[in-house]
């Protein structure tokens, strides 16, 4: 599996307006921004990003996954922050 996989699944199944994967073998890194994020606390959004993974992570195609997920307010105040994606 690659980014690009678990790009396209992400944006298949939850219609993010925007979705950021990088990372290589079975680790990657998440960075996914919508409206939906908003109230949700952060271990309801990563259960968020995780839900249209788990085949992939129960079969340990994905063996590590780092989730940042913000609204989109949260993450233009972040991008100004951190500039990793």
């Amino acid at each position: 599996m690659d980014s690009a996989e678990i790009k396209e699944i992400l944006e298949t199944q939850l219609q993010l307006q925007e979705v950021h994967v990088k990372g290589e073998g079975s680790h990657f890194e998440v960075v996914a921004v919508d409206d939906m994020f908003k109230g949700m606390n952060r271990v309801k959004k990563q259960q968020t990003i995780y839900g249209p993974l788990m085949d992939h992570i129960s079969s340990n195609t994905i063996h590590a996954l780092t989730i940042k997920a913000f609204t989109p307010e949260e993450w233009a105040r972040d991008k100004k922050l951190n500039m990793s994606f």
